[in-house]
């Protein structure tokens, strides 16, 4: 059985982070950060707001925006999320909870900022399995109760938010072939930790904060997404030039600016969230399509290449006709 996305509908926290907030106690500027990341703003969540909350406004509008669309017959939750409320209960069955589901399954994934886009994978298969019809799967964090604002480097990027995707059965396939893949050698390159232990051969710091070698995860990134992109279209016979849209995980606008050069595809055509709402991990993609879709450059009828990529080091791409 095939399968298409219905819906896709967001939630940002209220609270606005300009980068004059981080001159208070950190060495930098507004041009300082624009300059190395693309970032103007982010949201951050409020002292009693956490992850299944943003995950349940983000439903909410679904809702709101597709009358349509009956949560009711939602018959699995999938939530990726690096921050969530609690190890257990997980954030799916708080997000059940607070929607009022009762006859839905409910699963966390922790697949970091490649986590959405591997929501879609398993969405695809529980509807290819013919044992699922209705399918929530949402990007959600909030990444400013885990950031060490002590690292210059870092703290700069985050920023909160949730993205939701309905999948549903199609007639014909809407959500094409898809490429995964993990390099867990880089573990140490890319970690959030509440336990003392050795990542690939190494003691990490496990303060519960943010930890990122920049440099590493810049390189590999722009080299691994831009090979997994000439992979994606090649499994699915599909050329560059086919493509209506491109959104990677918006982690650093420098990455986006750097796959483009790479792949040589117009960066007018990648679409992003980064500039007023951070790097926001697995929330990013579903964002940047929100925003995307409504300034009115998605339509109905695009093919759409979705490529995440962050922690673990693990990445998820799909190609999709809206």
């Amino acid at each position: 059985m095939e399968s298409k996305i219905t819906a896709i509908a967001v939630y940002a926290p209220e609270k606005r982070i300009t980068n004059s907030y981080f001159q208070q106690f950190i060495d930098t500027n507004d041009e300082w950060i624009v300059s190395r990341t693309g970032i103007r703003e982010r949201r951050f969540a409020a002292d009693d707001e956490f992850t299944s909350d943003l995950c349940i406004k983000a439903a909410k509008n679904l809702a709101a925006e597709n009358p349509e669309i009956a949560l009711a017959d939602v018959d699995f939750i999938i939530v990726s999320t690096t921050t969530a409320d609690q190890v257990m209960p997980s954030t799916a069955s708080q997000v059940q909870n607070g929607l009022g589901l009762t006859n839905t399954g409910a699963l966390d994934i922790m697949s970091a900022c490649s986590g959405f886009v591997y929501g879609l994978v398993l969405a695809k298969g529980l509807i290819a399995a013919g044992t699922h019809k209705k399918v929530l799967v949402f990007g959600a964090e909030t990444l400013s109760k885990f950031t060490d604002f002590t690292d210059r480097t870092s703290c700069i990027l985050f920023g909160d938010g949730a993205g939701v995707a309905l999948v549903e059965p199609s007639e014909k396939a809407r959500i094409f072939k898809v490429v995964t893949g993990s390099d867990g050698s880089h573990g140490k390159d890319l970690y959030l930790s509440q336990n003392n232990n050795i990542v690939n051969g190494e003691q990490i710091d496990a303060n519960g904060k943010i930890h990122q070698n920049g440099k590493v995860v810049f390189k590999w990134a722009i080299q691994t997404v831009s090979s997994q992109i000439i992979k994606l279209l090649a499994i699915n016979s599909m050329k560059l030039e086919e493509l209506d849209w491109i959104i990677l995980h918006s982690a650093n606008m420098r990455i986006l600016e750097g796959v483009a050069n790479e792949i040589n595809y117009p960066i007018d055509k990648m679409l992003s969230s980064i500039e007023y709402l951070g790097n926001t991990s697995s929330a990013s993609i579903p964002l940047a399509f929100d925003i995307a879709s409504k300034a009115g450059k998605i339509k109905q009828g695009n093919k759409v290449l979705m490529l995440g990529f962050g922690g673990g080091l693990t990445f998820s791409g799909v190609i999709v006709e809206i």
